[in-house]
């Protein structure tokens, strides 16, 4: 969960610097797929955690 925050943190920051700082599309743009990847993590460490629960079928 820690990760997830400090990757929503980082890009709601690089969101602000690029939207104010003129020339720095690219900062606005990881921003944006920053979160995007927050969401990718949390899913792919769930589905392994559910994995790792159950038992297997031998």
């Amino acid at each position: 969960m820690g990760v997830f925050l400090v990757l929503l943190s980082s890009a709601i920051a690089l969101i602000v610097i690029g939207a104010v700082v003129d020339g720095m599309p690219h900062l606005l743009s990881t921003g944006v797929l920053l979160p995007v990847v927050a969401v990718l993590y949390l899913l792919v460490r769930s589905i392994l955690r559910s994995r790792r629960g159950r038992p297997t079928a031998f």
